[in-house]
């Protein structure tokens, strides 16, 4: 097995959600000021530490999460694992959610290797729906489908499912005097700007 880290950095992001009814224009706003756009169906696995209930009653915080992530839809898609921190806080970063963020590049299996981490699974679901891409962002529309138990295959989400939006940084980015963190903040602010009486863009700091 083998894998390949990027430096430690970033995620900058915003939330919403949406009913069924609403997806058409939403869709065409989205992708009217979007680069390019592509079908999406990916199987999220979220980890946390075995020892994570002691971490949270002896240090007070939240441990270190693990999200494995494969694109479905994507032949020799490998599998990536995301190591999320708790966002930076709000009197900090008001606008958007800011979250130290690395990735992982995994070769073979990375189930068994988050495990083999001292991580064990505490979620995991499917996501179906749209990607856009928008300068250094993606931006992701989805309804997420639950897992059946015993084949660990996709349900299709019903009808009535809520959709989902992530508008965030595509990959990890720095803040660096070249380019400041300010400067992604402020690109996903204009996609808030842009969805304004349509959807509401939010921070979140789940």
């Amino acid at each position: 097995m083998a894998a390949q880290t990027s430096a430690h950095s970033y995620e900058v992001a915003l939330y919403g959600e949406f009913l069924p009814t609403d997806l058409k224009p939403i869709l065409n706003r989205i992708a009217l000021h979007s680069e390019s756009a592509h079908q999406m169906h990916s199987r999220e696995i979220v980890f946390e530490p075995i020892d994570s209930q002691q971490q949270r009653s002896e240090s007070l915080q939240e441990p270190v999460l693990l999200r494995a992530k494969k694109e479905l839809l994507e032949v020799e898609a490998s599998w990536l694992l995301h190591a999320y921190l708790k966002p930076e806080p709000i009197r900090v970063h008001p606008e958007a959610t800011v979250r130290p963020w690395a990735t992982v590049e995994v070769v073979g299996d990375a189930l068994s290797f988050a495990s083999a981490l001292g991580f064990a699974r505490r979620s995991q679901i499917y996501k179906r729906g749209h990607m856009f891409r928008r300068g250094p962002l993606v931006i992701q529309m989805f309804q997420q489908e639950q897992v059946d138990l015993k084949t660990q295959k996709p349900i299709p989400a019903h009808v009535g499912t809520l959709w989902e939006v992530e508008v965030k940084t595509a990959n990890p980015v720095r803040n660096t005097q070249e380019i400041p963190l300010k400067t992604y903040i402020d690109a996903v602010l204009e996609v808030q700007l842009l969805m304004k009486g349509l959807l509401d863009l939010r921070r979140q700091d789940v």
